[in-house]
Parts: structure tokens; sequence; C-alpha cells
């Protein structure tokens, strides 16, 4: 499933060990097993054990019984360091309400190289904050050729960043029983390719364990195409979890649920039937309808008003903004750990 992923079973002994490079997380199901991994590894690499986790790969993990709270403040800091922003003024949301960057749009900006290493930053900072996912994926396009209005959307981004430094994502102990999801499409929205952007999460339980906001390759003919495109993306997102925790010795026993707020676009989840206007996008569809028909997903309607997805896919006013990053549980820690 993954490289860089190893898994143990035997009996009930279970283990999980991901590796990046020299890092290693190794998870067991009891202290026996764990020693007795470490003590096998030990005999062909030199190794420290660091103990419980809290920290990997530039995050920091805060344990506690009632939940995992990981955080990527002191990348944050670095980042707002790097830009010479440290004591900029926060803003309130990351991106505004306006229409889309244009890749035109004004004078080149001066040090390019700078733009770059910034927004590489800031992707991997999207890891513990879906929050800016949408923001940060708008000023990636730009990369290319960077210009003073790209540039002054990533300062919003930093801005944004320095009055929620503390944020982070929460995980919470839950015995789920089936992915539910929310996707959706801003038709249109790129003013230089009329392309639309696609955005997705996925909740495991109580838990958001995927996200995504990425600019569709093709461009659609209606928001229909645009929404039904976005389906297709996270129901093959489903598909891979799906197949991750049966790997993980955790399968699923139920549907995936798909939240859409395009009702085109669950009409032609369901309906076998083909038509003009549909045949372009036909291996979407097809793709979709067949794992409609084995029951492996269901595609259902969501008022847009509760359309998580949309956080992924356009600047939303504030208090939706807030709303919508409290239910990817992007949250400060509990005061209990603010100084852990």
């Amino acid at each position: 499933m993954d490289n860089s992923l190893f898994i143990f079973r035997h009996g009930k002994d279970m283990a999980y060990l991901l590796l990046y490079v020299d890092d290693i997380v190794l998870v067991t199901s009891s202290d026996k097993i764990r020693e007795s991994i470490i003590t096998h590894l030990r005999k062909g690499f030199p190794m420290t054990n660091l103990g419980p986790l809290n920290y990997f790969l530039g995050i920091a993990v805060t344990r506690t019984p009632s939940y995992l709270f990981m955080s990527q403040q002191k990348y944050a800091q670095e980042i707002l360091e790097h830009a010479s922003m440290s004591s900029c003024k926060p803003t309130q949301t990351p991106v505004d309400t306006q229409s889309k960057l244009s890749a035109d749009a004004g004078p080149k900006f001066h040090d390019p190289t700078l733009y770059r290493s910034l927004a590489g930053a800031l992707q991997y900072l999207t890891f513990t904050r879906p929050d800016i996912a949408y923001a940060v994926q708008q000023v990636c396009l730009f990369m290319h050729d960077p210009r003073v209005a790209h540039y002054d959307a990533l300062k919003r981004i930093l801005r944004y960043i320095q009055g929620t430094i503390d944020h982070g994502l929460h995980l919470y102990p839950s015995a789920p029983k089936n992915l539910i999801t929310y996707t959706d499409a801003d038709w249109g929205g790129c003013p230089d390719t009329l392309r639309s952007t696609s955005g997705y999460c996925c909740f495991l339980g109580d838990n958001l364990i995927s996200w995504s906001s990425k600019r569709q390759p093709t461009l659609s003919k209606s928001s229909a195409e645009a929404e039904y495109r976005g389906v297709a993306n996270v129901v093959s997102e489903a598909c891979w979890l799906c197949n991750l925790l049966l790997e993980l010795h955790c399968p699923l026993r139920q549907a995936t649920l798909v939240y859409c707020d395009n009702v085109s676009a669950i009409y032609l989840s369901h309906n076998p039937v083909q038509h003009q206007r549909t045949k372009h996008v036909e291996m979407d569809i097809h793709f979709v309808r067949e794992k409609v028909a084995l029951g492996h997903v269901r595609v259902l309607h969501v008022p847009s008003w509760y359309q998580f997805a949309d956080i992924f896919t356009k600047g939303l006013p504030r208090q939706l903004f807030v709303d919508f990053r409290s239910s990817l549980s992007v949250r400060p820690p509990p005061a209990t750990t603010a100084g852990v």
C-alpha cells in the first residue's frame, strides 16, 4: 500500500511501523511486541528509542486519553521569520471572498526565489492546517512567474497564520464504522483558464483524515460536470483509504457516504441512462456509478451551509470560515496543554 508503512500481524499481536529516511514511528498492540521489534531492529541498525511520540518530521504531537493534538507551531514561526513577518498584524481569514488571482495580475515580484520558498513551506504546513489548503493552492499556481499581487495574497496567508499560530489538528478516540466525505467544486473559477477548483474532505468517524484543494486538469462545460468530477475525485480517495484500512486490518463494513450540494451531480451518480450532455464525462460517471451499484458508495445531498468542502474551493465570509474550520477540528490546544 505504501512503501514506508510496514504492518505486522501474528494472532492478536499487531504492529505498524512508519519509516521516513531515519525517523520511525512504531505503534504496537502491546509493550511486549514493541520491545521485541525494537530489539530485532537494533541487531541490524544503530537506534535510539525516544519514547512516546511527541515530535515527528516537524510535527509536534500532544497525546492525552481524550484526544491527540498535532501542531506545526514551531515550523509556522520559522516561516514567519523567513518572511520577516514575525510581528505582522494578523488577519481573520487566509483569503478574501473576491475574484481569483490572474496569472498576469500587475508587475512581477522582484524576488521569485523568496516567493517559491515561502509557497513551498506553506504547502508542508497544510499537513496539520487544512484551513489554509485552498489559499496555499491558489498562490502555488503562480510559482513559475509570481507577481506583486500574488505575493500580497501570500502575505495575507502569513498574517492569518500569525493570528492562529497555536492552531492544529485534533483527533479523538472513536470506533468508526464508515467514511464520511464532502466534495465541492467552484465551476470555472480560474480567470485565466476557466477551469474549476475541486475540494474534498474525508472523515473517519469524527476525525478528519484526508483533504484536498486542487484545480481540475480539464475544462468543465457545466457546473454539474465540475461537481461530478469532484465526486469522482473523492470516491477515488475513499477507495484508497478503504484499501489502506483493510491493509491495517481495520476493514469498514458500511458504505462510504459522499455529500454533495449539486442535485444534478447526485442524479448522474444514480441514473444509468447516458445522453449527449454527459457523453464527455463518461469515464467518471461509470466509475462512480459502479461503486454506487456495488453498494460501496452512497452519494447524498447536503445543504450548502453544511458543505464543509466549501473551505477548499473558495474564499468564505469570516463567520462561515470559522465555523467550517472548527468542523474540521482545527483549533488551538485546550488550556491544560497550552504550555506543553
